[in-house]
């Protein structure tokens, strides 16, 4: 393999058990091994230095508009192509988990398309967006600006579930 193919799966890779290992920390949490979680939190922001170290060998990080653009189309080919080719197989192969996991993430990354959307149109006209508070769900991911309903629109969440980024 060459070593632009190389970079990318490592990237992958560190990505993944960056993910993996916040997982493995909050149920270590849950089960009492406070100490246990704080060793996978440490793991996990070592691979995401990993990570970030392999996505900049990669110049793969570029200009906000590009990075917009860039954004804009992976949404824009999870939604359009690989969440449906997903749920398709989940759906004949009666895997109600892995369909409801597959049908969220598909809507929110339409959400995700449509914010990408709207700040690219500002960074066209050389200003930033507009502040707005951030709100993401817990269980399904979906991102809202000024939140104002009282549970999820994708998967029902009720409002504890919504955490505010800053």
């Amino acid at each position: 393999m060459s070593t632009s193919e190389n970079l990318q799966e490592a990237f992958a890779g560190e990505s993944q058990a960056n993910r993996k290992y916040l997982a493995f920390a909050e149920r270590a949490e849950k089960e009492g091994f406070v100490e246990v979680a704080r060793l996978f939190r440490a793991a996990a922001e070592a691979e995401a230095i990993h990570a970030r170290s392999h996505l900049r060998a990669m110049k793969a990080v570029q200009s906000t508009r590009e990075n917009l653009e860039a954004a804009v189309h992976g949404e824009e080919f999870e939604f359009q192509q690989m969440y449906p080719q997903y749920i398709e197989a989940a759906r004949k192969e009666g895997n109600d988990a892995a369909l409801m996991a597959f049908k969220n993430a598909m809507a929110v990354e339409q959400v995700h398309c449509s914010l990408y959307l709207q700040a690219l149109e500002t960074i066209k006209q050389g200003e930033d967006m507009p502040r707005h508070r951030i709100f993401v769900c817990e269980v399904c991911g979906n991102t809202m600006l000024d939140r104002t309903l009282d549970k999820c629109p994708v998967c029902g969440a009720g409002e504890a579930k919504f955490i505010e980024i800053e």
